[in-house]
């Protein structure tokens, strides 16, 4: 009977939290099937992809560290961004500027596992961001990108549970 109210407390607490417009601090968005998180937030300090600025790729052609001055919320993960700009870019259109695999390496991906990544193994294919493990990893990839990211598209929605 204990364990019947608790839990029923918990509940109305919840409720009432969410009814007075509180914000609740959650686990990072998983798939239901997997409990995996969606986007890396591997070695980031709770940050995605280690707070590296995604948008900083493709306005300056380079990893950006972000700054914990600029940050938004996306698919239960916080980002950083180097710049006011970057950040209102990327949440006028975060979907353009998401790395693939949800910033876990690709190639990590191909290989059929969620892994970290460094900010400066990085490519731009076809408009999307492709980070991998590290500098060595990141040639083996870089010779046959194509071919991993069709077999990594078909190995993610496995990873994270969506079969």
């Amino acid at each position: 009977m204990t364990h019947v109210l608790t839990r029923r407390a918990a509940l109305l607490a919840v409720g009432a939290a969410l009814a007075g417009g509180a914000a609740l601090s959650l686990a990072p968005a998983t798939e239901a099937k997997s409990g995996k998180p969606l986007i890396n937030q591997i070695g980031g300090g709770g940050y995605a992809i280690k707070g590296f600025d995604p948008v900083a790729y493709f306005t300056v052609g380079k990893p950006a560290k972000g700054s914990a001055e600029f940050t938004s919320e996306y698919k239960g993960a916080k980002w950083k961004f180097a710049s006011a700009e970057n950040k209102a870019l990327f949440d006028a259109d975060p979907a353009k500027y998401e790395p693939a695999y949800g910033g876990y390496c690709a190639y990590g991906v191909a290989q059929g596992a969620l892994v970290k990544i460094e900010g400066d193994s990085w490519a731009i294919r076809d408009g999307k961001l492709y980070l991998n493990y590290d500098r060595n990893i990141q040639k083996r990839w870089a010779k046959r990108p194509a071919s991993y990211i069709k077999t990594a598209n078909t190995k993610w929605p496995k990873l994270v549970g969506n079969r």
